[in-house]
Order: C-alpha cells, then structure tokens, then sequence
C-alpha cells in the first residue's frame, strides 16, 4: 500500500506546536481542538465524519509510533482548505507495512490493520526519513 505515496528521503522535523504528546488519546484531543478553532477560524467545513477520520488515522499513527517506532518524537497538527494534516515522527526507519496474516483467524498476534485504514481515509500520505534518524508520516484527511 505505501508505493501509491510518496515516499521521501530527507524531512525536517514538523513543529511540535508546542507540545509532543505522549499517547493516542492526547494527540487526538489535539486534532480535535485545532480542527474545531482553525475550521472556525478560518470558515471552512468541517463535517462530523472528518473529525472522526482524522482522529482514527491520528490514533493509528500515534499508536504505530509507539509499538514499532520507540515513541512519538514529533507531532503536527494543521488544517487549510485542503484538509488536516497530521504528521507524526519517531526514531524508527522501518517504513509502514500492511500484516496480510493479520486478516487471519489464527494469526497469533493481532493487529495490522492500521496502515490500510490510514492510506483509505487521507487523501495524501507522505513518509520521509528525518536528518536526525527515524521517519515522518504525514497524512492528510480531506474536510469533505
């Protein structure tokens, strides 16, 4: 699923805005509240069902960040015309995959739905490697 992205060599790390979250939930409260002040702002739609698919491709991101990147290392949130963007980095170069024999009943370890459920909801997707080590994702959610 990632060779339909684009994928990066060199990023520079997002702005924080401050803060980096340190769980899913946290980083989505974020992306909740400057979904909601900047669509505000700036008089742009924002339906209901884009806030729940920036928030679940958030959590995904996140949570991928800390099971199989060693922790958020950054975080961005902004929305434009265009949709939210939601970037998420961390210290791992492994690029995201996609467990096929996670559809599986028997598959001792679940998950690996995440990254599909990522590349369905955003309209753009961009991984890039970070000067430092590790990656950036970068995922844009249209606003519908």
């Amino acid at each position: 699923m990632l060779d339909k992205h684009r994928t990066t060599s060199i990023a520079t790390l997002p702005q924080t805005h401050g803060h980096v979250p340190c769980r899913p939930a946290e980083a989505r409260r974020t992306v909740e509240r400057v979904m909601t002040e900047r669509c505000r702002a700036r008089d742009l739609p924002c339906a209901h069902e884009a806030v729940e698919d920036a928030l679940l491709v958030t959590s995904e991101l996140t949570t991928n960040a800390l099971l199989h990147g060693g922790g958020i290392t950054g975080f961005a949130v902004d929305v434009d015309g265009g949709g939210v963007r939601v970037s998420v980095s961390d210290d791992s170069d492994d690029l995201p995959v996609t467990d096929p024999a996670g559809d599986e009943p028997a598959h001792p370890h679940p998950g690996g739905r995440g990254w599909p459920i990522v590349c369905r909801l955003a309209s753009d997707i961009r991984v890039a490697e970070l000067p430092s080590g590790g990656k950036c994702i970068t995922a844009v959610v249209p606003l519908r």
